[in-house]
């Protein structure tokens, strides 16, 4: 792979004064040589660099392997190897907000202004490269500082060369900082279960790679509650396993999209027929963003059904969930690395609902 390069660095430095804030946005997951050089780069216009890792609170799987910490840290220390002071550095972590884009804009601005506090003097770093890079014009109060940064990289390359054992590949796409972590994360049980489902999502996307068109897959989903509560799942099988989710799955031949939800619920949890579902409905709505699924293209119908007020209806895990319980919707809420790809908005979007 050709070697990221940056024809501004071998350049004098810029003449027109430092910006007293710069603005890098990006998931990182990992950090990689090319990302380390915008950064060097960007420390040269500006004094100090607020670095917003995206993805945040989110659980592990292939797309996403690290957390926000981690990456917080690993950035930390391959910018330490290239000689920058540490007070140089600030770090915003942001969650994925896949169905509501003005949270997003909204948790990025609120974690700038922290760092800023009310200061103008911001600028936003960055290359519009294709529609991936929308955001960067997102944000018209901040001077956009275009990179001269241009390489071939990235972090999907470095990510299915690290799940792969190709580390002599992964070497040559990442400072040594990073190298460093991905060895030593390479011993720990998660790599091990990201490394099962690596394996396991390139065999299943493989089983349709003869189809005749891209296949996309049609599931429903149902958020019950009751009481203070929702019912969750917890994952038996890959992907995700061990993850929590709303009760769920494919859809079959005969059946229409609330049949599947309530068949789905019922054979996962085990609740009772005495249990009118359908009578409980109270919303339903469409989840399609395009990546929620690291299966395929996934177009998830997702019911909510309301049981009221009253005793929690007792529960026996079965199909493929290894547990299903009610959670308190304070604790769900509040924990969205917890949960299997986007389940955890699919509950905000009902539960949090005016």
């Amino acid at each position: 792979m050709t070697a990221p390069r940056d024809p501004a660095l071998a350049s004098p430095p810029p003449t027109r004064r430092k910006r007293t804030f710069g603005v890098y946005i990006g998931r990182f997951e990992p950090p990689h040589q090319a990302h380390l050089l915008v950064m060097l780069e960007a420390l040269r216009s500006v004094q100090k660099l607020i670095v917003v890792i995206g993805s945040a609170r989110a659980a592990r799987n292939t797309k996403n392997p690290f957390t926000a910490e981690e990456r917080q840290g690993v950035i930390t220390a391959m910018l330490a190897e290239a000689g920058v002071a540490r007070s140089r550095l600030l770090f915003v972590h942001v969650r994925d907000y896949f169905y509501n884009e003005g949270l997003w804009l909204s948790e990025v601005q609120r974690g700038v202004g922290e760092h800023t506090r009310g200061s103008s003097d911001v600028a936003l770093i960055g290359h519009i490269k294709d529609e991936s890079s929308y955001y960067l014009r997102s944000f018209p109060g901040w001077e956009f500082i275009p990179t001269h940064v241009v390489s071939p990289l990235s972090a999907t390359d470095v990510r299915k060369a690290y799940f792969e054992d190709r580390l002599e590949d992964v070497s040559g796409m990442v400072p040594p900082a990073v190298h460093a972590f991905l060895t030593g994360f390479r011993g720990t049980p998660e790599y091990a279960e990201l490394r099962a489902e690596f394996d396991y999502l390139r065999e299943y996307r493989a089983a349709w790679k003869d189809a005749p068109f891209p296949p996309v897959f049609v599931t429903t989903d149902g958020v019950v509650t009751r009481s203070g509560h929702v019912l969750v799942v917890r994952r038996a099988g890959l992907p995700g396993r061990g993850r929590l989710a709303m009760p769920g799955g494919f859809l079959e031949q005969g059946e229409t999209l609330l049949e599947c939800a309530v068949r789905e619920v019922r054979e996962e949890t085990g609740l009772g027929e005495g249990v009118n579902l359908a009578a409980a409905l109270r919303a339903q709505a469409v989840f399609d963003y395009p990546d929620r699924s690291q299966r395929g293209r996934t177009v998830t119908h997702a019911f909510h059904f309301d049981l009221g007020i009253g005793q929690l209806p007792i529960l026996r895990a079965a199909s493929d969930a290894a547990d299903a319980f009610w959670m308190p919707l304070s604790e769900a809420l509040g924990q969205p690395e917890l949960f299997f790809e986007d389940h955890h908005a699919i509950i905000e979007h009902f539960l949090m609902r005016g």
